[in-house]
């Protein structure tokens, strides 16, 4: 079916630009859009519905590309901890951190772990998102990281999103491999990953390349068994320390490198060349008082696309508004309001890999759009939290009030 969404101004984001059509129409056929331009030009479509956005902003539907949707409990009281002065290192060593999701994510059903991620993407998908990824790595075994990419895959079944599942069990050393991380990852490049991926429920592959987490050496052989079974593959890379994670990603040609807050040149040139996204996340540079900022100039003067996401997860950026994370992306990181809104657009894409059909607004895109009552785009990343007021277009229909219970 076509249908005609009119009276609007739209900011296409192609080539990473707001790009704006003032006074624009999107003809859409079916889940796509089919053409995009002045409201005066729109070619004639006889029969067709017609929406009245109201001289509402039309961006791409926000893309959230690294999230840790699926977990079990909280970590509140670590936050009380870092507010403490305890830093993420030694919450870790006394057993907090990572380790204490997993015990509670052990420990949930499947049912338990999809209510409770339904809820947060509801608010993400209230807040503009309509494609998001979530990772796993709160398992650290066969059967919990199963648990967790079924339940990602049922949320992509059940409500208006597109979500893409990564398989992060090299997230950390679970406790019955204490001492024994060769060993792990061993189980991780050679049973877990393979099974998972025969079973249709990884699209690609990630790994924690830190001094607390997994060396290089360690992700190398996590990245060869990726290879080998045809996934892509992204990196939690250089966020407490340098240990040029993403050049061994770039390496492997990733999709992305993630963190990079002490990222160095080389890293950066190695990105470059290799067409890696940086995905930059504000929400636990913030959570963490961290100060070391990523390498935004190298960044910008090598031309690495810089895509923004939530990180939602529940230790280092319990984040429920992407928009927020714009927001903090131009006050912590310096970006500019139309670089933020690029990142969890057009770069956001292809840090999935989605380059081809999202992030953009142009013919042949899926018809993913927001319809945002605002004077300009810079308002998404000025106003500081509220619920801006919006229509939300997923495949070419509107997204009613979804409930969260």
């Amino acid at each position: 079916m076509r249908q005609v969404w009119r009276n609007c101004h739209a900011a296409t984001m192609a080539g990473g630009k707001y790009a704006a059509i003032e006074r624009a129409a999107i003809l859409t056929r079916g889940k796509s859009i089919e053409w995009i331009g002045p409201e005066d030009a729109l070619p004639r479509a006889d029969g067709a519905p017609v929406h009245d956005l109201r001289g509402a902003w039309v961006t791409p539907g926000l893309i959230d590309c690294h999230t840790h949707l699926v977990f079990g409990g909280n970590r509140s009281r670590e936050f009380e901890q870092r507010l403490q002065g305890v830093d993420y290192a030694s919450i870790a060593a006394q057993g907090g951190g990572i380790a204490s999701t997993v015990r509670a994510t052990r420990a949930a059903t499947e049912g338990e772990l999809y209510a409770s991620a339904r809820r947060r993407a509801l608010h993400l998908l209230r807040d503009g998102v309509t494609t998001l990824e979530v990772k796993s790595g709160y398992g650290l075994d066969l059967p919990n990281e199963r648990k967790m990419l079924r339940v990602a895959r049922r949320l992509g079944q059940t409500l208006p999103l597109t979500v893409q599942a990564t398989c992060l069990a090299a997230h950390a050393l679970p406790p019955e491999f204490a001492g024994r991380a060769d060993d792990y990852i061993d189980e991780v490049a050679r049973r877990i990953l393979p099974v998972l991926a025969a079973e249709g429920l990884v699209d690609a592959v990630d790994a924690f390349c830190e001094h607390l987490a997994f060396s290089p050496g360690q992700v190398d052989r996590v990245f060869q068994a990726a290879r080998h079974l045809g996934l892509p593959v992204k990196l939690h890379a250089e966020q407490l320390s340098s240990l040029h994670g993403a050049t061994l990603a770039a390496g492997y040609g990733a999709l992305s490198a993630d963190h990079l807050e002490h990222a160095t040149e080389g890293d950066v040139l190695a990105m470059a060349g290799a067409g890696t996204v940086a995905v930059l996340l504000p929400g636990a540079f913030y959570a963490l008082r961290e100060t070391r900022l990523p390498p935004l100039e190298l960044l910008r003067r090598h031309g690495v696309p810089i895509a923004i996401s939530s990180d939602l997860n529940p230790g280092t950026s319990p984040a429920l508004s992407l928009r927020l994370m714009l927001s903090m992306a131009c006050t912590l990181f310096r970006m500019t309001p139309e670089e933020a809104l690029a990142g969890a657009t057009v770069h956001a894409a292809r840090a999935l890999g989605l380059q081809a059909t999202h992030g953009e607004l142009a013919a042949g895109r899926v018809a993913d759009f927001v319809a945002w009552d605002i004077g300009h785009p810079s308002e998404l990343a000025y106003w500081i939290g509220g619920d801006i007021p919006k229509r939300v277009i997923r495949h070419a229909g509107e997204v009613g009030a979804m409930p969260l219970d």
